[in-house]
């Protein structure tokens, strides 16, 4: 090859790369951290709520449904994951409802109806997770407190500052570090080849979110989160893998459980695994939530003694 030839490659070559990593800034900026808003209205009538709204220290205001439940049946916060809103939470807060738990829905900032201008993977929607338990505290004096949180929502559970003060936490498919979600998305749709462009989507989104990728690292937090824990994933998750779940679960403190659910990709678990779903959180739940209730130890996935729930098929 000659050398003018050589230099015409490395140019071309050179600019090829300039328009890629332009291409995952523009990515990263215009569509993953942009806001998700979404008409939504009332509560469907079957869930017997109402609409709310409240202050977060995140600058926005939260928009949600709370339906009151029955005296000391305990209090149930959810919270969405990325790109969505409390419509994704709604057969959880249907369920949970019947049982007699008093629910709170919401939608995280820049998400729904709730005010934002940036998606921030957890880190604002953190401040909005300790309004809502602030909130939901204020609607239900005196009930014990648990949330599920699916994905983000697992991840501004944990990212809270100071730590949530709530009685059980359900944290599905969360992400250990942003960094790994990140290459795990590009593997996915670009192949494991390309990963070394997770740096180039990360850096415009922390200079617009004025946040660092070191700072979206909830299993760095769950070592020192102190209320019991289920974490649940799927062994076919490609989003946060497996053995993600499972560091998630050897990091946390005790009391905790593991659920890895058998097939389950990155899908809404509660459609996926039907009445296990139903069946183990609900077990989980009960135990922390009614604690005098003498059924609360009947039907429990694993006890916090001998925390691992082993993998299950879908029924």
């Amino acid at each position: 090859m000659t050398s003018s030839r050589l230099r015409r490659v490395l140019l071309f070559g050179l600019l090829g790369l300039i328009l890629l990593t332009g291409a995952a800034a523009w990515i990263s900026e215009c569509l993953l951290t942009g806001p998700k808003p979404a008409a939504i209205g009332p509560p469907p009538p079957d869930l017997h709520g109402e609409q709310v709204s409240f202050a977060s220290a995140s600058g926005a205001t939260i928009h949600g449904w709370y339906a009151a439940g029955a005296q000391g049946g305990g209090a149930v916060l959810l919270l969405h994951g990325v790109y969505s809103n409390r419509l994704a939470m709604l057969p959880r807060a249907r369920w949970l409802h019947a049982l007699g738990y008093a629910v709170l829905l919401i939608d995280f900032q820049a998400s729904g109806e709730s005010s934002g201008d940036a998606v921030t993977f957890g880190w604002r929607e953190a401040k909005d997770a300790a309004a809502a338990v602030a909130y939901l505290r204020s609607r239900a004096p005196g009930e014990r407190i648990g949330v599920i949180g699916t994905s983000m929502g697992g991840a501004a559970t944990l990212l809270a500052d100071p730590p949530l003060s709530v009685d059980a936490v359900v944290l599905e498919q969360v992400y250990p570090t942003i960094d790994q979600a990140t290459r795990n998305r590009i593997a996915i749709y670009l192949g494991s080849h390309m990963t070394w462009l997770a740096p180039a989507m990360l850096t415009p989104t922390s200079w617009r979110l004025g946040l660092r990728p070191e700072q979206l690292r909830p299993i760095e937090r769950i070592s020192a989160f102190a209320p019991p824990k289920l974490i649940v994933g799927g062994d076919a998750d490609r989003h946060t893998l497996p053995t993600e779940t499972m560091a998630m679960y050897a990091a946390a403190a005790a009391p905790k459980q593991l659920w890895i659910v058998h097939g389950a990709e990155h899908v809404d678990l509660y459609h996926y695994a039907g009445d296990d779903y139903r069946q183990r959180v609900g077990a989980f739940l009960q135990r922390w939530l009614r604690p005098n209730d003498d059924a609360a130890a009947k039907g429990a996935a694993a006890s916090p003694e001998n925390p691992v729930a082993t993998p299950e098929t879908r029924p």
